[in-house]
């Protein structure tokens, strides 16, 4: 089901009842889920709206097709790094946040993304500084609670502070791309507690590359939060957020029952792995590759492995590709362990994989013979330029699906015949 279908299913019930209260309701959609969510919602939804607002990637609406309700505002943003629209559109979601009356309702709709593309510095800081830093954390591995973590202490808006703006009651749906579906993590949290603290931002900087990594205005801004010289993010408990309600309408393990019907419905016998796929990609595959070939080992032929999780890439080279793509090119090597007649795919859910065209890639016994014959270097000279990109584009084994207008983390899947 695709995010506005979430939608539409999550609206019956306790949330229709808090819509159908109030006296105006506001809405604000961030991500890349952004345009179908607010869609789907105008369209299925029966109450007062007032405004509407949709930030997301830019021109995704208009090249997709997507049509969006006659009186919404569209932001175009910036990601995987936020840029002036991102800026934009999150001084406009505060705008709307604070004229929420007491008996208005404030409805957010968050997605996969929303962390970049609305994005508001705090107080004194420029957007090159925290470019900077997100650029450095996410070529430094670091992992999306780290990342979000010290997004939130830079910023106006993450980490509580747009529903802390708001006199209204404030409603989130989410559809998640995060391993575990914590709420303060999606987006950043913009509208619910965060614990996290600015001593665990500075601790996330020593662990990413140390300070000197970093723009020293972000390093000074966090020191001067964690000795208590600016306000934390609202924590559990926090008055400001007593109105706040937020409710995952999507897991981001939720791609994995599609995955599964779809195998099903063409006769594969399905494996679901339980554990999240997560960490270094290169490292991370090869490891992942022997506990599917332990589990695969007793199961019927055809067979349909499917996983979903998110990996990190540390960037040491100057190639090009994404975390997907140095997935699938580090499982190239141990493909045969699961045996002879065997493909394998690591895709992103959001179509995009890094700062590439391409979702992912595919992998089979004779990927790296083509390769070879293909003139190309050894696939290890590729994973130590981070060059996934150039490698699979070469032998054509790259996924291209196009924006998808959604986001809940990535896919593994191996067939397995026999």
């Amino acid at each position: 089901m695709n995010a506005g279908g979430l939608v539409e299913r999550a609206l019956p019930g306790e949330i229709a009842g808090t819509l159908a209260r109030a006296s105006a309701v506001d809405v604000i959609s961030a991500g890349k889920a952004a345009s179908v969510m607010l869609g789907a919602f105008a369209s299925a939804a029966d109450v007062p709206v007032r405004t509407m607002l949709a930030v997301g990637p830019r021109l995704v609406a208009p090249a997709t097709g997507v049509r969006l309700p006659a009186r919404a505002e569209w932001c175009d943003a910036g990601h995987p790094l936020p840029d002036e629209g991102s800026v934009a559109g999150a001084r406009r979601a505060l705008e709307i946040a604070a004229n929420a009356g007491p008996d208005d309702v404030l409805l957010v709709l968050l997605s996969g993304g929303g962390s970049a593309l609305m994005a508001l510095p705090a107080a004194g800081l420029p957007l090159e500084t925290k470019q900077r830093t997100a650029r450095t954390l996410m070529a430094q591995s670091a992992d999306i609670y780290e990342l979000n973590t010290v997004r939130k202490h830079l910023s106006a808006i993450k980490g509580g502070r747009l529903a802390a703006t708001s006199r209204g009651t404030v409603l989130t749906m989410a559809v998640s791309d995060v391993v575990g579906d914590d709420l303060s993590v999606i987006a950043s949290g913009p509208t619910v507690p965060d614990d996290s603290t600015f001593t665990d931002a500075l601790e996330v900087l020593t662990r990413r590359g140390g300070f000197g990594a970093y723009p020293s205005e972000v390093v000074s801004h966090l020191r001067r939060g964690s000795a208590g010289e600016i306000p934390e993010t609202p924590k559990t408990g926090d008055g400001r957020l007593a109105r706040a309600m937020a409710y995952v309408i999507g897991p981001q393990r939720g791609a994995i029952d599609g995955a599964r019907r779809a195998a099903e419905a063409l006769g594969y016998h399905v494996h679901v792995v339980p554990e999240p796929v997560t960490g270094e990609a290169r490292v991370a595959a090869p490891s992942y590759l022997r506990a599917v070939s332990r589990a695969a080992s007793g199961l019927p032929r055809p067979l349909c492995i499917i996983s979903s999780g998110e990996t990190t890439v540390t960037v040491v080279g100057r190639g090009k590709g994404g975390r997907n793509q140095e997935f699938a090119l580090a499982m190239a090597p141990s493909l045969d362990a699961v045996g002879p007649l065997v493909v394998a795919a690591s895709i992103g859910t959001d179509g995009i994989d890094g700062p590439t065209d391409a979702a992912g890639a595919v992998v089979d016994p004779t990927t790296l013979s083509r390769a070879r014959a293909s003139g190309l270097a050894p696939a290890e000279a590729y994973l130590d330029e981070n060059n996934s990109y150039e490698f699979f584009d070469r032998l054509g084994d790259l996924i291209r699906t196009g924006p998808t207008n959604t986001n809940v983390g990535d896919l593994q899947v191996i067939l397995v015949g026999g």
